[in-house]
């Protein structure tokens, strides 16, 4: 078993991988950037090394610092988490080059994946449904044109190495190829770096819903069933649950062996996610995040199971803990990601410095948080504090009690995405599980402000406890440096 391990990220996944590590005996390492040197995952590792300033392209994403840090800690492992360099194959290349083990899939993996049109290529080839489109970078304007023609119309423009919604374009008629090209390229150099752009046809209300999968180094890969992503902003996720209220069990089978045979196409080692779009009843492969998921909670709360003890097991070389008829699956889990962002302001980010918080509690709830009193939040990194998970036996439990949860969490001093989930929670088409890709701009109710009754007085608590939190930024308590020795 792997003894020794650093945490490449920050914020609640450097917080959860290190709670997993500690108690299966593993020593951990924290690192952190100026912003983040009070932060929860710093004081909650054995150790912490400093990796530059706030700048995230000066620490986080700085490959030589991160190495720099593991040499001096004497760790044996990688723990990437998820953003960041947890998808970089350079980054596992390096890691892995140093001697270590990182705990993931093989480069060679990533690097593939990361290619959506060869991840296209690859799936077709193994039998996975893929949206009808092109499978090479598209050269010109003119060519966009042309496979938009070929695909028919609507399509969408896509990055090849992209995510994240970042060069992205809609095209409805053929005229508009041309600058949807353009500025989708532009974009996608930007963002990462690589401007090659791919068609695909637009799927208009789908469903997002993806499958958990797990492979190890002995050839063996199980799925741990689905999870649904679908109300989403700019193709950014707010809810996820599991199971989905869609599926049967004959469509959570074939989903869930196709998504098998797309990790034995790229001999899949460790913790991954293929995504799908469903639309009538037909799914289609979307992508494969070759990482631990944000949702990740969700499948752990409806099976059982800790995704990052599998993590480090499979890492260290062991075979998969169970077999696929061994997995089971009980009970409704929700996730919502609470955010600092002004949801009834067009989403603006919020800033401030965390005053009091409360954190709910009870049967069947669970809250993944990177932040405490006192914590900074910036403009440095993203925008998620938290995430807040319940679980019951059936979906409308799992509701109830998110309802409540949500109702009591506090967070003074910054505005969080709590109010609108709260309303979504309440919303008839989200309770009956009519849901898609469309959900939110469909609902635009929920963005009104001056909400009468029992809800409007909610958000208006909301508002006062906000206000309340601004006043006291000034005073807000500061997280004390105790066991802050361990820092170099």
């Amino acid at each position: 078993m792997i003894e020794s391990v650093l945490v490449a990220n920050r914020g609640e996944i450097a917080l959860r991988v290190i709670r997993g590590a500690r108690e299966m005996g593993i020593r951990t390492v924290a690192v952190f950037s100026e912003a983040d040197r009070t932060s929860p995952h710093v004081l909650n590792a054995d150790e912490a090394y400093p990796i530059g300033p706030a700048r995230a392209s000066e620490s986080y994403l700085a490959t030589e610092r991160l190495l720099e840090a593991v040499r001096r800690s004497g760790v044996e492992a990688v723990h990437p988490g998820y953003g960041f360099l947890a998808e970089r194959a350079d980054f596992a290349e390096a890691v892995a080059g140093a001697g270590l083990i990182f705990v993931g899939p093989a480069a060679g993996t990533i690097r593939a994946m990361g290619d959506k049109t060869e991840a296209r290529r690859r799936m077709a080839a193994a039998g996975v449904p893929v949206v009808p489109g092109t499978d090479a970078p598209l050269e010109s304007a003119g060519a966009a044109r042309r496979a938009a023609e070929a695909v028919g119309f609507p399509v969408v423009l896509k990055a090849a190495a992209g995510g994240g919604g970042k060069g992205m374009r809609v095209v409805r008629r053929a005229e508009e190829a041309g600058s949807a090209f353009e500025a989708a390229a532009r974009e996608a150099e930007a963002a990462f770096g690589d401007g090659r752009v791919y068609v695909e046809r637009f799927l208009e209300r789908p469903r997002h819903i993806e499958i958990q999968i797990f492979g190890d180094r002995h050839g063996s890969a199980v799925h741990l069933f689905e999870r649904e992503c679908s109300i989403q902003r700019r193709h950014q996720k707010l809810i996820e649950e599991a199971p989905s209220p869609l599926l049967g069990p004959e469509e959570r089978r074939r989903m869930g062996e196709a998504a098998v045979r797309a990790a034995r196409a790229v001999d899949y080692t460790g913790a991954g996610t293929v995504e799908f779009l469903y639309a009538g009843d037909e799914f289609f492969f979307l992508e494969m995040n070759t990482r631990l998921q944000v949702e990740h909670p969700v499948t752990e709360m409806v099976t059982g199971l800790d995704l990052v003890e599998w993590q480090f097991r499979v890492a260290a070389g062991e075979t998969l803990p169970l077999r696929q008829d061994e997995i089971p699956m009980r009970g409704h889990a929700i996730e919502c990601r609470i955010t600092s962002e002004s949801p009834f302001d067009g989403f603006l980010p919020a800033t401030g410095v965390v005053g009091e918080m409360v954190v709910p509690g009870g049967a069947g709830v669970r809250w993944d948080g990177g932040i405490a009193g006192g914590t900074e939040i910036g403009l440095h990194y993203d925008p998620l504090l938290g995430k807040l998970i319940a679980w019951a036996p059936d979906r409308t439990g799992a509701i109830r009690r998110m309802e409540r949860a949500l109702g009591e969490l506090r967070i003074d001093g910054v505005a969080t995405s709590a109010p609108l989930l709260l309303r979504i929670m309440r919303e008839p088409d989200f309770l009956a599980g009519k849901l898609s890709t469309a959900y939110l701009p469909e609902h635009p109710a929920l963005f009104e402000t001056g909400v009468a009754g029992e809800e409007g007085e909610v958000l208006a608590v909301a508002a006062a406890l906000l206000e309340h939190g601004r006043r006291q930024n000034r005073a807000a308590p500061r997280i004390r440096r105790a066991g802050m020795g361990a820092l170099r």
